[in-house]
């Protein structure tokens, strides 16, 4: 059995969160490829790839796992995958348009309120988490938390205004603020869809419990939701890639040196694999979180955004921003932290309340059996008449 440690949770939340900040930053150093060729390389490594390397490795029998799972378990996470397939190229396309700060903002500030909110509403068990030990807590962190991307929002948008840049020539981003916010709020709607892909695959990684995958049993479900991932990707860029003549350019060298052909495949594999690492970190995470596991992808996603303005910041992208631009930057970033601080004080509080309530009943009970030993004595003496 694992045992709940919300602050050990929170910490793993983070890895995941700079995981998934800087996945797409291999792109910036690919050479003479186009975007559709490195996003179709690095969705092999992120959704088939790596789940099944990771998932084999960490999951004792993971086919008998996958063979003995409910089928509703396989059929719905892999459904739903595939629609969030669309969020992730919708993901990828905007920050061509928009940059990181804002792409990441707003699409996974709206995933973060849906995918946290909508499984709580379709199990029926809105309230009554809320209602915990520690649960106003959590609920006053998470409004801290979406205070906070919205800062971040603020922040970004007021950035762009500071720039005055009809294009930014920064990896291959052409500035189109409408296009951006478009394919963003598709994003933010389609990402927030793999998060209930998630909780659907519950059983799954039940089932690879049982056999004794301990921490890593997410790893199990996860292989399930980013196959219908890779399913619609794949699809999409191939057609693509026909379509624009750009599908040779994986498939052989052409006008650039193998060297230069090598590294295209090892950055998107690279960068494929960071994509995949933050879900293996939220699993191990979400399973550490207790009674407030249904906070973990608020928690994650809200780490990813944090940690994406870093990136931002490491990019250069705040560079020629004004300095009140630069303070509610300042501003947004701490109100996140101090969400984390307050999501994780809430969920370690309820996880010491229940385990005092949990010693206490044992304790009324070992009562009766620990004074002098007088009990004991009395109920064996019955069983001796009795036999």
């Amino acid at each position: 059995m694992i045992t709940p440690n919300p602050l050990i949770g929170t910490g793993l939340h983070a890895v995941g969160g700079i995981s998934a900040s800087t996945c797409y930053i291999p792109f910036n150093k690919t050479k003479e490829w186009s975007w559709e060729s490195y996003w179709l390389v690095q969705a092999l490594f992120a959704w088939m790839i790596m789940p099944l390397i990771i998932g084999f490795l960490t999951v004792p029998q993971l086919f008998e796992v996958l063979r003995n799972s409910p089928t509703e378990a396989l059929v719905i996470p892999f459904i739903l995958g595939a629609v969030y397939g669309f969020g992730g190229m919708s993901f990828g396309y905007a920050i061509r348009h928009i940059g990181f700060s804002l792409t990441y903002t707003i699409s996974i500030g709206i995933s973060a309120v849906f995918g946290t909110i909508t499984p709580l509403i379709l199990n029926g068990t809105l309230v009554e988490h809320f209602q915990k030990p520690g649960g106003l807590i959590v609920l006053g962190g998470m409004v801290l938390s979406m205070l906070g991307v919205a800062l971040c929002g603020s922040a970004g948008y007021k950035k762009e205004k500071d720039i005055k840049s009809i294009q930014i020539e920064n990896g291959g981003i052409h500035f189109n603020m409408k296009k951006g916010l478009t394919l963003t709020l598709i994003a933010g709607l389609l990402s927030a869809v793999f998060g209930i892909s998630l909780e659907y695959g519950q059983p799954i990684s039940d089932v690879a419990a049982e056999y004794g995958a301990g921490n890593f049993e997410g790893n199990a479900k996860l292989i399930v939701s980013t196959a219908g991932c890779f399913f619609t990707n794949i699809i999409w860029f191939v057609i693509l890639g026909f379509k624009q003549s750009t599908i040779m350019e994986i498939v052989k060298t052409g006008d650039i040196s193998r060297k230069a052909f090598l590294s295209n495949y090892l950055l998107a594999a690279f960068g494929g694999s960071l994509w995949y690492l933050q879900f293996f970190f939220y699993g191990l995470g979400h399973v550490r979180m207790g009674n407030f596991m249904f906070a973990s992808w608020v928690i994650h996603m809200s780490m990813l955004i944090f940690f994406s303005y870093i990136i931002g910041l490491v990019l250069k992208e705040w560079k020629n921003v004004k300095r009140k631009t630069y303070a509610r930057l300042i501003i947004a970033l701490l109100t996140l932290i101090i969400s984390f601080v307050v999501m994780t004080y809430g969920s370690m509080q309820g996880e010491n309340i229940a385990e005092v309530e949990q010693v206490s009943v044992g304790a009324r009970t070992d009562k009766i059996f620990s004074i002098d030993g007088n009990y004991l004595i009395y109920f064996d003496f019955i069983l001796k008449l009795q036999q």
